[in-house]
């Protein structure tokens, strides 16, 4: 296929070095049709007309045999320039032994004098002029500007070429991430930025120079690729770098994210390489205490897996993935088990990842925050559902819903929960609330303060996971409560252990002093329920009675309380 090319009617201008007057007069008028012309008599004279950087040559006619300055000296000068771009160079004699020593300094091609055959002098100049210029396109397409690195492109291909070459080297990928960088350019202008990513380019060059393989890109702004041969640590190669960049630019707390896919799995392909080292990278995004993340393919699973459970969290709500069920509580105080009230229980009916557990998607979202969003959800639906059952049965099922440590801080909970009770046509106490023993560890103060607005509203308080260890007496004199709920590892291991035995002899205890009803949760077993009846306790809740389930499947047990009344 031939080279599309732009056709900007400028002629491109030749430089034509030769002493000779008559040769530079004929290569002149050869040339004069399609090229503008300028003449040097000499390499020195030549060599100052290159320097003009005003004046842009395509292409240098360069006679050997010169006086001052040859032809050859002129070639080993411009070999060395680096300070401006040096045009290809054919070269003119009619010693035709001369021209290995002429290619091998740099000359793209060759003419022999007489200039008797003007067609093809100008195919050649025009050929060769093509052929700078194409390689100059593939040059700027090939690297980036700015960190000399090469483009993503080209990164890839070169990697694609060391595998072919050297498929038996272990190779790391690394993504270096220059930490908020966009902030750079809005506090130091565009040009600081692009300094810095022009010192970066340069430092990582510098610190790998010395390996087997090393090649880099700058894929997109702020981040680099790296592919270098394995090494089992990184931690002395990257230290100081973000000092060194800093004292460089003058831009203090300049910071890195580097992510490392070490030895990488050859059968994957090269892109999936560089996701693996950009998800190590992000795993520290806003942890200060370290730099260097390494991919492990299981670690890495699970963060995805958290990081999937975050990002659908929002479309389950919308979708209503996530379920309500419900476990029922017996009264255990008379002969007959007496269905009391119910726990609502967050199930997770994910569309392609089946049912999640409990476990995995409530202590993420308790860590990030998003359980608040949950929590409203869990209160809506089972506020919809009491009012159901009632509808449905003529009987109220009263339902205890969790209220986590950041719904206690928000200052529209008490109106949330009376929006509820008013759109359900519910009374308070039918909506119970649970907090959580620790929850009155962190803020004592603020959080009886909340509590006492919803009693005195009529909500019931319940204290969930009672002794899980964070109690303490003189905590159980101010807090204010209406039920008390042991922690159920008791309940598992009071047949087994004395110790634990005693300790729900005492929580029963402390109950009464209370005055205020105690549920036992996680009872499996007769020989269970026979031991907390003996002791005294109020309410039970487990599996020996149901586990939790959907709310159609709830309305079973409460037609079975109508029938036995």
């Amino acid at each position: 296929m031939e080279n599309f090319r732009m056709n900007t009617g400028i002629k491109r201008r030749v430089l034509i070095v030769d002493d000779e007057s008559i040769n530079r007069e004929i290569l002149g008028e050869i040339l004069k049709e399609k090229y503008e012309t300028s003449f040097a008599e000499n390499g020195k004279q030549a060599l100052a007309m290159l320097q003009d950087r005003t004046v842009h040559y395509s292409l240098v006619l360069l006679d050997l045999l010169m006086p001052e300055m040859d032809g050859y000296e002129l070639l080993e000068k411009l070999q060395m320039k680096e300070d401006f771009a040096v045009p290809p160079v054919i070269v003119m004699t009619a010693d035709g032994s001369a021209e290995v020593r002429s290619i091998r300094l740099g000359a793209a091609d060759f003419l022999t004098k007489p200039y008797d055959m003007p067609d093809v002098i100008k195919a050649r100049c025009e050929r060769i002029i093509e052929l700078y210029e194409d390689q100059s396109l593939i040059r700027a397409a090939e690297r980036d500007e700015l960190s000399g690195l090469y483009s993503r492109e080209f990164f890839y291909e070169y990697i694609r070429q060391i595998e072919d070459y050297a498929p038996d080297y272990r190779v790391d990928a690394i993504t270096l991430n220059i930490e908020h960088f966009h902030m750079l350019n809005e506090m130091f202008g565009r040009e600081v930025g692009d300094e810095v990513l022009r010192k970066t380019g340069e430092m990582l060059t510098e610190c790998f120079r010395d390996r087997k393989i090393c090649i880099g890109c700058r894929p997109i702004a702020d981040v680099f690729y790296l592919c270098v041969d394995h090494a089992e640590e990184y931690d002395g190669v990257f230290a100081g770098l973000q000092e060194e960049l800093a004292r460089v630019t003058k831009i203090p707390r300049i910071r890195f994210r580097i992510g490392i896919y070490q030895d990488v799995d050859k059968s994957l392909s090269y892109e999936t390489w560089f996701d693996h080292a950009k998800q190590a990278c992000d795993l520290i995004r806003g942890d200060y205490t370290r730099q260097i993340s390494y991919y492990n393919k299981e670690t890495n699973e699970k963060d995805l897996y958290r990081e999937r459970l975050i990002n659908d969290m929002d479309s389950a709500l919308k979708n209503k993935d996530f379920v309500v069920y419900f476990q029922p509580k017996y009264s255990i105080l008379e002969d007959r088990p007496h269905l009391r009230s119910a726990e609502a229980l967050i199930r997770w009916k994910h569309p392609e990842l089946g049912m999640i557990s409990p476990g995995d998607f409530i202590p993420l979202f308790e860590s990030n925050g998003l359980i608040q969003k949950l929590d409203n959800y869990v209160w809506q639906e089972a506020s919809a559902q009491i009012k159901k059952w009632k509808e449905e049965y003529g009987y109220s099922v009263p339902v205890s819903v969790n209220v986590s440590r950041i719904d206690i801080y928000d200052p529209e909970l008490e109106e949330k929960l009376l929006a509820l009770i008013s759109e359900n046509s519910l009374a308070p106490e039918e909506l119970m609330l649970e907090i959580t023993e620790s929850a009155y560890s962190n803020n004592a103060q603020g959080l009886i303060e909340t509590v006492n607005h919803l009693r005195e509203d009529g909500f019931r308080i319940e204290m969930d996971d009672f002794g899980s260890g964070y109690s303490s007496l003189n905590m159980l004199t101010t807090i204010p409560i209406d039920v008390l709920k042991m922690d159920m590892k008791f309940i598992r291991n009071m047949q087994k252990d004395e110790k634990s035995k005693k300790l729900v002899e005492l929580v029963i205890d402390i109950a009464r002093f209370l005055d205020v009803p105690v549920v036992a949760e996680g009872v499996e077993t007769e020989e269970q329920l026979q031991a907390l009846k003996e002791m005294g306790c109020d309410i039970i809740q487990g599996y020996y009675f149901s586990k939790p389930v959907p709310p159609e499947e709830f309305g079973a047990f409460i037609r079975k309380e109508l029938e036995e009344k």
